[in-house]
């Protein structure tokens, strides 16, 4: 039967975590201080588990090991993505992700590069996006002498932004800042800079200035263009597609028709209500659900007043 897979997602505590978590999307979060939403994931850090149907109640990884069909028959080890969001109501470490091939050999999971679309952000929020050394040597002098007001790029950010951050990019979500993230399944982070905190311990969080140092690309970052399309009942906005992920935004006034683009697709309904139908079963959709739409799911309709954010790995385009 074609069902599309509703998950339960898996949430996290962060030192610099709030809870909006539950008051946007109304979820169960375990403390105050709650920073992510795994909403989509299969990483053995945080598996999602099925919701509904014949499937209910299997967790994501083992569902992708042991079906792969619905997946169309991935030649990936792994489930390849992970969609979270994340409630900064402080800021996050200044970090940096390495990619396949040093995630690989030093952290032996996949390498890191993600995207980010901007739910809510207060006035006058920021991110760190990118640094202006100009050389590895002036990266490493400006780490070790702690210059991060000439180090750091800070951009402004408002609800509705997109932002790519490949691996290799040094990065940080600003407080007050509420984002979907896509990326590759992986939770390999390096800290270059973490504001001095100290855990609930007193301890100072460690540092990966070697790691980050050794993977941190030099330059400009590229941001993506996004293309929008009106079919009059929707509006699409491809984000970005790469080798990694293609992203989306839905946004659907009326019943609109889709057709698998894909061999599945993760959806995640950050806004509004209204229905999915498949195979001639409805299912009712609100903010803060997060789905797959299957192999076996070739077409399906959106009906209501909805916005999601959709994404497929990318080397399946």
């Amino acid at each position: 039967m074609s069902e599309p897979l509703f998950l339960k997602p898996v949430f996290h505590e962060k030192i610099w975590g709030g809870s909006k978590l539950a008051k946007e999307f109304g979820y169960q979060i375990p403390s105050e201080h709650t920073g992510e939403c795994w909403a989509i994931s299969a990483h053995p850090n945080g598996v999602s588990t099925v919701l509904n149907g014949k499937y209910q109640g299997m967790k994501l990884d083992e569902l992708y090991q042991a079906h792969p069909a619905l997946f169309g028959n991935p030649d990936k080890a792994v489930f390849p993505l992970l969609t979270k969001i994340l409630d900064a109501n402080d800021w996050l470490s200044v970090q940096v992700h390495p990619d396949d091939t040093y995630a690989l050999e030093h952290e032996g999971e996949l390498g890191k590069t993600e995207c980010w679309y901007v739910i809510a952000a207060e006035p006058d929020a920021q991110i760190i996006y990118g640094h202006h050394a100009k050389s590895r040597k002036e990266l490493s002098e400006m780490i070790a002498s702690k210059d991060w007001n000439h180090l750091l790029t800070r951009v402004k950010v408002k609800a509705g932004d997109f932002f790519y951050v490949p691996s290799g990019t040094m990065h940080a979500i600003g407080k007050g800042i509420l984002i979907l993230e896509t990326q590759q399944s992986s939770d390999t982070t390096y800290r270059v800079y973490d504001f001095d905190r100290k855990d609930n311990q007193g301890n100072l969080r460690e540092l990966h200035l070697p790691q980050s140092i050794d993977v941190m690309t030099i330059g400009e970052i590229k941001n993506t263009t996004p293309l929008i399309s009106n079919t009059g009942t929707a509006e699409i906005t491809t984000f970005i597609t790469n080798d990694f992920f293609t992203v989306y935004q839905w946004r659907v006034h009326a019943k609109t028709s889709f057709k698998q683009s894909a061999p599945y697709t993760l959806v995640s309904v950050l806004d509004g209500e209204g229905e999915l139908i498949v195979s001639g079963d409805t299912y009712s959709l609100k903010k803060g659900q997060h789905f797959i739409l299957p192999s076996d799911v070739s077409q399906w309709e959106f009906s209501g007043h909805l916005s999601m954010i959709a994404s497929h790995d990318g080397s399946n385009s």
